[in-house]
């Protein structure tokens, strides 16, 4: 599993396995998902949410399995070609940008729609310009790799 991520990718897991685990006894317990929602300032976090993500680990969730889990999620992003592709049918003219609030509009209407608050923390990590037009390559780099800002 480790071979799946840089190693910065690993260091960036290990500072937030840290965090999660609370009582730093290697292990996330659903005591640990519970005290850190409560961090966040979400208190009304359910008790079957919390033992349905711990069952994701198929028994204590380590590091290793932690990484693992990760790793399944991230797996199933598309290609960066695949999400680029996607993007020039919004770009007929090969910019290499979409007007933000047009892709806003499709969003909120199309397909899975986006809720407006999905839509918000989309565009905090967005690379948007002064005339309000997303770079998309360099929003692809960032769904498939990660902001280098965080």
């Amino acid at each position: 599993v480790f071979s799946m991520f840089e190693q910065s990718q690993i260091q960036e897991f290990k500072e937030a396995f840290s965090c999660i685990d609370q009582n730093r006894d290697g292990i996330i317990t659903k005591a640990d998902l519970k005290e850190t929602y409560s961090q966040l300032g979400k208190t009304n976090v359910r008790d079957e949410e919390l033992e349905e993500m711990l069952k994701e680990g198929k028994g204590p969730i380590n590091f290793t399995v932690f990484l693992t889990l990760f790793g399944e999620k991230l797996n199933g992003t598309d290609p960066e070609e695949s999400i680029l592709n996607a993007f020039k049918l919004f770009d007929p003219a090969g910019t290499g940008t979409v007007n933000k609030d047009e892709f806003k509009q499709l969003l909120l209407t199309q397909a899975d729609k986006f809720s407006p608050e999905e839509v918000e923390q989309m565009f905090a990590v967005t690379p948007i310009d002064v005339s309000g037009n997303i770079d998309y390559k360099s929003l692809c780099y960032i769904i498939t790799h990660g902001d280098e800002k965080e």
